[in-house]
């Protein structure tokens, strides 16, 4: 893939590649790269940087009114946002290497994983939402590590009748396309991970795939000198 680390240009080139308006610390933006990847999609990355606002700015949300990451042109210029929309645009456009199984309990299964990680639990994470908690840092902290908590004692129980090799019997799907950024998110918030050990074999697992290695935060072209490479 073409990436650009400091092209500020928010005009979509619509005759080429398909653009993925990205950030190295945005959760839901890693889900994209890793289906993109995965996809062996090539496309280009204009990365937006969120600590200074950019994601706020008019001229992005020309693009994406709602302010918020990732945003996806096509090749065709069609605008997508949402990574679970992303997503589904990309298994039906680019079939080769699904990531959602054919039948039909399967693919409903690897949606509902998915939905419990990118509704129920990635949300109330995030800054945007810690902001509005009228609270010290500390407490800030303390409310997203309940909450991720909270969320992953029903998602280690779903995976463990759920779970082969992958969250959804051995089949990559949508559904680690999740967990693996939410997984580096509870981290940075501290969250102790032993009472998941489902959760952490399967990350574990799946990190040992080039495409979640390649598309790792830490390995993005925007990430700070201080912190690229450390990929674990």
């Amino acid at each position: 893939m073409d990436e650009t680390k400091s092209d500020k240009s928010l005009t979509p080139q619509y005759e080429c590649k398909p653009i993925l308006y990205s950030s190295y610390d945005s959760d839901t933006s890693w889900r994209v790269r890793l289906a993109l990847c995965w996809k062996n999609i090539q496309y280009e990355t204009r990365y937006i940087d969120m600590s200074a606002g950019e994601h706020l700015s008019e001229d992005y949300a020309k693009l994406n009114p709602c302010k918020r990451l990732p945003c996806f042109i096509s090749k065709t210029g069609k605008v997508i946002t949402q990574s679970l929309a992303i997503l589904e645009y990309l298994e039906v456009t680019y079939p080769e290497r699904p990531i959602l199984p054919k039948s039909a309990v399967p693919r409903a299964e690897s949606w509902s994983v998915a939905l419990d990680i990118a509704c129920d639990i990635q949300p109330l994470q995030t800054r945007s939402i810690l902001k509005l908690v009228d609270i010290g840092f500390e407490k800030r902290e303390e409310f997203a590590r309940e909450m991720i908590e909270t969320g992953f004692k029903g998602l280690e129980k779903r995976l463990e009748t759920l779970s082969g090799t992958y969250c959804v019997a051995d089949q990559i799907s949508v559904a680690d396309f999740c967990l693996v950024p939410m997984v580096f998110a509870a981290k940075r918030h501290n969250v102790e991970m032993r009472p998941y050990p489902y959760i952490v074999r399967i990350r574990n697992t799946l990190m040992t795939l080039p495409e979640f290695r390649e598309t790792h935060p830490f390995n993005q072209l925007d990430c700070p000198d201080e912190l690229r490479g450390v990929v674990q």
